[in-house]
This record gives structure tokens, C-alpha cells and sequence, in this order.
């Protein structure tokens, strides 16, 4: 693998990721999708929502507010309880989550369910160190809400604060029952949703890893209490089925459970989906059982009826739920970390390569005229007529061969070569990224062969 450096660099010169506001030094931990980065998230959006929603048992879309009443996060906890246990170093002023520190530490330690107290204690006995200032000169621990607060209205006064949405999920449970009426689902269903979240991180970091602004793919699915731990292991294995089809290493991947002691108040069980990242096993893909926590708290706060009546036993209750839950951007990481690699040939050349599902990759094909005065305008005719049905990009500078190179570093799976043979016989020459090989096919057979390779 890759490291996380190279990677950085790899993003830039390619055009997947740039620095935010770069021009003007950057903002910290802010990060720009160029043309190949914004193609890769659609692609990874358009993946998810295929097999989440599309093709998923009774799954419906929704798309929700990121302003939400202010009262939807006094109802979820979020107010009270969406903190992370921030420690600051008196002689740097740097600061940071105090349960990282202790991982950096000794990676062997589970300060999920540790009290501030309690990491302060081990923090204090271990004396760990600032990594700026190397003292161990630190505050008491403190309560850090994550939280983006901003003003509605004209006035910025308390009376109209509101908060930029920290998770997707809260605009699905205040639906609940809209979406239930509306499309006439029976439990079990679930409610899928793609959406920007915000969340004011102490230590953002790894590249895109950790980020104070990314993108969701949720899932929330609402069943019968008693049948959500049989939902619970359903999900799990339909996400690990998802990300080995896309192509991951399975050797990359592996389901940690939550100890019981650091489950959340309302979760009866959780798993992270975890991927070798350059520093190690991290999280990808959480799953929790969250039971009716949320259900239940916006009923008595809304004083709204949010109970199902099932119609086969005539018994009313609050649907347990089983949450799903990915940033696109750690998708997008781990797909570049996972194909991302430099080959030696056979030549003892070496050539950059990005190994990636054809129905990931920001290119479909590329469109290649072997003598560009001959054949340039059969190649755009070419073109064209596949840019009505993919993404697709057109090259005609530098020699073929170091054009081959440059997609092959990109991750195109296909290179369709206009030559002399195609204007005696309207073939083209395919060119297949991974193993090299070149065959040829009719010009009016290349749309049916992409879509049979793009499939998952």
C-alpha cells in the first residue's frame, strides 16, 4: 500500500483532490474534489444508492434539511451529549481528544467508555506528552460539542440559533412518519439518504479521513423490536459484500464489535467496519442497533404519535432501527489506498496504476486517435456518441504510449483506439487497463460492452 504522502501528492497532480482555498495559503482541513475526485464521489454515491436503496428489501430515498429546528437536537441528545473529551497543554495552547492521545499512546487501550476522570488519571500517571511542546503540563479535561452553530434570520441573538446537522439520520426520524403514510411501507423498511454533515472536530487529520465537513450515506431501517440483531448481522454482511464487489482486499477489512461497556446509551449493539489504513486498522463503516432511542425521544419531546400499527397482528409499537452509516470521502480513501500502486513490467519499466472497479472509476473510457490529423474526428464522433451514456475523456497529446500511461494512472479502465484499420472497417482497437491486453471490437458494440463491464 501506498502511503498516506504519496497519496496526497498522487490526488494533487492527478486532479481527485486539492487544498481548499489554496490560492490563499488554504484552510485547514478543507479539501476540494477536482474533476476525477467529483466523478470518483458520484460514482461511489450512484454505487451506494444502487444496492442501498435500488435493490435493498423495501428501501425508499430521502433528502432532508441540513437547517433543522433546534429542537430535533435537544430531542436526539445532540445539545447535551455530542462531545468529544478535548484536553489542552498549558505550555503550547495545542489541543486535542484526549482519548487519541492515550491510543497514540498504547494502542492496546479502549478509552471508549472511559470517564474524563478516568483518561485524565491515565494521561496524568502515564505522563504522556505533548507532541508540540513535549510537557506534560495539561488542563483538567473538558466537554468539546462538535456542533456548527449558526444565526436564521437577520439577528443573531439565541432565539435564532440553529445548527448545521452533525449526521443525515435526525431528518429521517422526524420523517418517520411522513415517509411511512406516503408510500404505504409495512415494517420492515428502511429510509436511505446521501447528505452533507458538519461536525467541529478537536483533531481533524489523515488527509481526508477526518473532516469538519463531509458527506453521509445513511441508512436507517426500522423493524419489529425483537428481530433487529437477525437486520443488524443481515447489514453487516450485505456492507461487506458491497465493498468486496468494488474490489477490496478482504485482507484490508475486518468487523470489530463494540465491548458492551463502550456501547452508546441507546444502542444494544455496534460494529465498526474497519480498513488497514497507512497507520493502521481504523474505521470505515459503523453499524449500530439503536433500538427506538430516537423514535421514542421525538415522541415525547414533539408530543407527535410516531408508534406503528402493524396490520397483521394489530399491535402498536415504536419500530426498532438498524443504522448503516459511511462518509463517502473515507470510501473514496479507501478506493484510491486499496488500487493506487506502482507495477514493474516485464521491461523493467514501471508504471503507475489505479486498480479500480470499472463502476468506480472517473472515466469509463478514453477516446484515443493513434494520428491525430487522420483520425481526430473519428475519435470525437466516438466520443460523442459514448458521452450520452458515460463519462468519458478524449486524448491526443504525446505518443500513444505515454497516453496509455497517463490513464492507466487514473484508473480508465478502457482505451479505444482510433487507427487505420477503423476507417476501412468501423473496428477500434480495445486496450484493458489491468492485464494490457488489446482486442478489438465494432464501433456500434462499445456502448453494450462498457455497460457490461461497469456492472457490480
Amino acid at each position: 500500500m501506498v502511503t498516506l504522502e504519496y497519496l496526497v501528492q498522487y490526488a494533487k497532480q492527478t486532479g481527485f483532490i486539492f487544498q481548499g482555498s489554496e490560492i490563499y495559503g488554504g484552510l485547514a482541513n478543507t479539501w476540494d474534489y477536482g474533476p476525477l475526485g467529483s466523478n470518483l464521489k458520484k460514482n461511489i454515491k450512484e454505487a451506494w444508492l444502487k444496492k442501498f436503496v435500488k435493490q435493498a428489501p423495501n428501501v425508499v430515498a430521502l433528502d432532508s434539511s441540513i437547517l433543522l429546528n433546534p429542537m430535533v437536537w435537544q430531542a436526539s441528545g445532540h445539545l447535551s451529549g455530542f462531545s468529544d473529551p478535548l484536553i489542552e497543554n498549558k505550555t503550547s495552547n495545542q489541543r486535542y481528544r484526549a482519548d487519541k492521545l492515550i491510543l497514540a499512546h498504547d494502542p492496546t487501550q479502549k478509552p471508549d467508555g472511559w470517564t474524563e476522570d478516568e483518561m485524565y488519571d491515565y494521561i496524568m500517571k502515564h505522563q504522556i506528552k505533548d507532541p508540540v511542546s513535549k510537557t506534560s503540563d495539561w488542563l483538567p479535561i473538558r466537554k468539546f460539542n462538535m456542533m456548527f452553530k449558526t444565526f436564521q434570520g437577520v439577528v443573531e441573538e439565541t432565539a435564532n440559533e440553529v445548527y448545521l446537522r452533525p449526521e443525515t439520520a435526525q431528518g429521517i426520524f422526524i420523517n418517520f412518519k411522513n415517509i411511512q403514510r406516503s408510500t404505504r411501507l409495512k415494517v420492515p423498511f428502511g429510509v436511505g439518504q446521501i447528505g452533507k454533515s458538519f461536525r467541529n472536530e478537536i483533531t481533524p487529520g489523515n488527509f481526508i479521513f477526518r473532516t469538519r465537513e463531509f458527506e453521509q450515506m445513511e441508512l436507517e431501517f426500522f423493524c419489529k423490536p425483537g428481530t433487529e440483531l437477525e437486520w443488524f448481522d443481515y447489514w453487516i454482511n450485505y456492507m461487506m459484500k458491497f465493498l468486496k464487489d468494488l474490489g477490496i482486499n478482504p485482507e484490508l477489512l475486518r468487523a470489530e464489535p463494540h465491548a458492551k461497556e463502550a456501547l452508546s446509551h441507546y444502542s444494544n449493539a455496534t460494529t465498526d467496519i474497519e480498513f488497514k489504513y497507512p497507520w493502521g486498522f481504523d474505521e470505515l463503516w459503523g453499524i449500530a442497533s439503536r433500538t427506538d432511542f430516537d423514535l421514542t425521544q421525538h415522541q415525547n419531546l414533539s408530543k407527535e404519535d410516531l408508534t406503528y400499527l402493524d396490520p397483521e397482528t394489530n399491535e402498536r409499537y415504536i419500530p426498532y432501527v438498524i443504522e448503516p452509516s459511511v462518509g463517502v470521502e473515507r470510501l473514496l480513501l479507501i478506493f484510491l489506498l486499496n488500487g493506487l500502486e506502482e507495477e514493474k513490467l516485464e521491461s523493467g519499466d514501471t508504471r503507475q496504476l489505479l486498480k479500480i472497479h470499472p463502476a468506480l472509476a472517473p472515466y469509463k473510457a478514453a477516446i484515443l486517435p493513434l494520428v491525430r490529423k487522420e483520425h481526430s474526428q473519428k475519435a470525437k464522433e466516438i466520443q460523442a456518441l459514448l458521452a450520452e451514456h458515460f463519462d468519458v475523456v478524449y486524448d491526443e497529446t504525446q505518443n500513444i504510449g505515454k497516453r496509455y500511461r497517463r490513464q492507466d494512472a487514473i484508473g480508465t479502465p478502457f482505451c479505444i483506439t482510433v487507427d487505420h484499420q477503423t476507417m476501412i472497417d468501423q473496428t477500434v482497437t480495445i486496450r484493458h487497463r489491468d492485464s494490457m491486453e488489446q482486442t478489438r471490437i465494432a464501433i456500434d458494440s462499445l456502448e453494450d460492452f462498457i455497460r457490461k463491464s461497469i456492472k457490480f
